[in-house]
């Protein structure tokens, strides 16, 4: 398992009765986890969390705060991520991911200490955690989600990062979509990041379900690898697609054309109350042969 450890704005406090405790900076959130399924006793630090969100029954949810900003920020090493919880718990930022952040950037710069003008496509880019964790790296990012308000909030970040004049292409746009129009333009990338959503519709009504769209997005987005990639990496959030089926892809998407190393694995988060790991889906990896090491 690959475990995001080397947070210290951020941590799970707590996991209990489908719920986890967790502290966002100086605050304190509850917020419901499927993968939390068991039900041990819970301490005095579960007793006045400054916001509280609430499964229904009936599906979805809602927000109970106490004490809490609308909107604050927290650091990642050098990076600065704004915070507010919004729609279906989510706060906008996936904790977990700074253990990928921190593998591309990592590759990012062992390339251009090569002296590479690497650059990176993040689709389903979401608020811009990898994109500005390439970017700080020395990569020229293209971020792509088909939400304008993630990319509001992804650019923000950027900001706060001190990035605001990095190379950056924002863009709203359908992923699918921009993929095949890149395919027809010709051009290339040298490294793609990609956090696919389990279940989604396209600007006219296409659907999008992972089990059996993804693949063949990830023969399309192959043809937009540069003659010398250095890196591919797919996320998951569903059951379905474990390390092992994230492995197969990989292989036989990329085996018959570049030679690299494919790993895969469970993605965590340390629990501080008992030394345990919270499971947070999983990740598939492609590194170039050169770079496997």
């Amino acid at each position: 398992m690959w475990v995001a450890d080397k947070w210290k704005d951020y941590e799970v406090l707590d996991t209990s009765g489908g719920e986890k405790l967790e502290r966002w900076g100086q605050y304190r959130l509850i917020r419901p986890d499927p993968q939390v399924i068991w039900a041990t006793p819970k301490d005095r630090l579960w007793r006045k969390p400054n916001g509280h969100y609430h499964r229904s029954s009936r599906g979805g949810g809602e927000w109970e705060f106490f004490d809490l900003p609308e909107e604050w920020t927290i650091s990642y090493r050098d990076l600065r991520f704004h915070l507010k919880p919004f729609s279906f718990k989510h706060t906008g930022l996936f904790p977990e991911q700074a253990v990928n952040w921190d593998w591309c950037a990592d590759l990012i710069r062992r390339a251009s200490e090569e002296g590479r003008k690497v650059r990176v496509l993040n689709l389903f880019a979401y608020t811009g955690g990898a994109t500005v964790s390439a970017a700080a790296a020395g990569a020229q990012v293209t971020h792509v989600d088909a939400s304008k308000g993630m990319v509001s909030w992804a650019r923000e970040n950027a900001a706060s990062s001190g990035l605001a004049d990095a190379p950056i292409r924002w863009l709203v746009d359908d992923c699918g979509k921009f993929v095949e129009r890149e395919i027809r333009r010709g051009n290339r990338y040298d490294a793609i990041i990609m956090d696919p959503p389990s279940y989604g519709r396209g600007p006219k009504g296409e659907i999008w379900k992972i089990e059996t769209s993804i693949y063949p997005f990830l023969l399309k987005c192959r043809e937009l690898l540069s003659e010398d990639p250095l890196f591919f990496l797919i996320n998951s959030y569903t059951t379905g697609l474990q390390p092992a089926v994230l492995s197969y892809m990989l292989h036989t998407v990329l085996d018959p054309i570049r030679k690299g190393r494919v790993e895969a694995g469970e993605v965590g988060l340390p629990v501080s109350g008992n030394g345990l790991v919270l499971p947070c889906g999983a990740a598939g990896r492609w590194t170039a042969e050169r770079y496997a090491h």
